[in-house]
């Protein structure tokens, strides 16, 4: 019973957060909502039982993603100048209306199947052991996952900068 009150808990606020960052106007308000959103998401992956997925979504989305966000808000000029008119907004109901009807249509006649990839798993088992196993272990992916923080860190300085010689 508490699991599934946890769930609509967190369900709600992270709808309610989704929904903020679409109609706030304040951008550095709209970048809070979105870690507001990611947490309650990161949230409802622990009531999954999904611990790797939770560590995850607070390091990358909320830790790094979220950070990258507020420093571009900050580094961004006359933030408070910007045009409040947008000329888009049809355009991007209808894109969103065409999605939304995709996604609709897909959900209702996608034949639902629970995957056997580990039957003898029991539920409460922690899922971070098994992954760390499949990437760290024999044939792992461990070279990839040294190269990613190599190009964050480029991309990150690239922006830098960017930046810098924008302002000059």
């Amino acid at each position: 019973m508490a699991q599934v009150f946890s769930f609509w808990i967190l369900a709600m606020l992270a709808v309610a957060t989704a929904i903020g960052v679409i109609t706030v106007r304040n951008v550095f308000r709209t970048a809070m909502l979105l870690v507001g959103c990611f947490i309650a998401i990161a949230g409802i992956y622990i009531l999954l039982k999904t611990d790797f997925l939770a560590a995850i979504q607070i390091l990358i989305y909320v830790g790094a993603v979220s950070v990258l966000i507020v420093l571009a808000i900050m580094l961004t000029q006359e933030i408070t100048h910007a045009s409040l008119s947008n000329k888009f907004q049809l355009p991007a109901l209808f894109i969103i209306a065409i999605s939304l009807a995709g996604i609709i249509y897909a959900v209702i006649n996608t034949d639902w199947h629970v995957s056997t990839v580990a039957p003898n798993l029991p539920i409460d088992t922690a899922t971070t052991a098994t992954i760390a196993e499949r990437i760290f272990g024999p044939g792992g992916f461990i070279l990839p996952l040294q190269l990613i923080p190599v190009i964050l860190v480029a991309t990150v300085i690239s922006a830098i900068v960017l930046v810098k010689v924008k302002r000059d």
